[in-house]
């Protein structure tokens, strides 16, 4: 019994579906930054913000964190997600670093 053009096609679709809704349940994942990647290192990245040297970055202010920048693409109330900044790493959202912008 061969296989038929329809069952191909059918089964064409199904696997392509399947590699696009991998790919999205993938965005979101990812190594996460280690303070000493040297972008991190650069831009004083801290996984917590109350840990940042307030001497070598004064413009850090409380109530600053990854979670409420601009760059920070985590969905709200989770512990990490994807920055603009760090490609294909996640950042942690209590976290900050020299290149925060506040959410408009």
């Amino acid at each position: 019994m061969g296989f038929s053009r329809r069952a191909f096609i059918e089964n064409s679709v199904v696997a392509i579906a399947a590699v696009g809704v991998s790919s999205v349940a993938t965005a979101d994942s990812g190594p996460m930054l280690s303070e000493s990647d040297p972008t991190a290192a650069a831009l004083g990245y801290k996984a917590s913000a109350s840990a940042v040297d307030k001497a070598k970055f004064p413009q850090c202010m409380p109530g600053q964190s990854c979670s409420n920048c601009a760059l920070y693409q985590g969905a709200a109330g989770t512990s990490s997600g994807p920055c603009t900044i760090y490609a294909g790493k996640l950042v942690s959202s209590a976290g900050w670093c020299a290149s925060y912008t506040k959410k408009p």
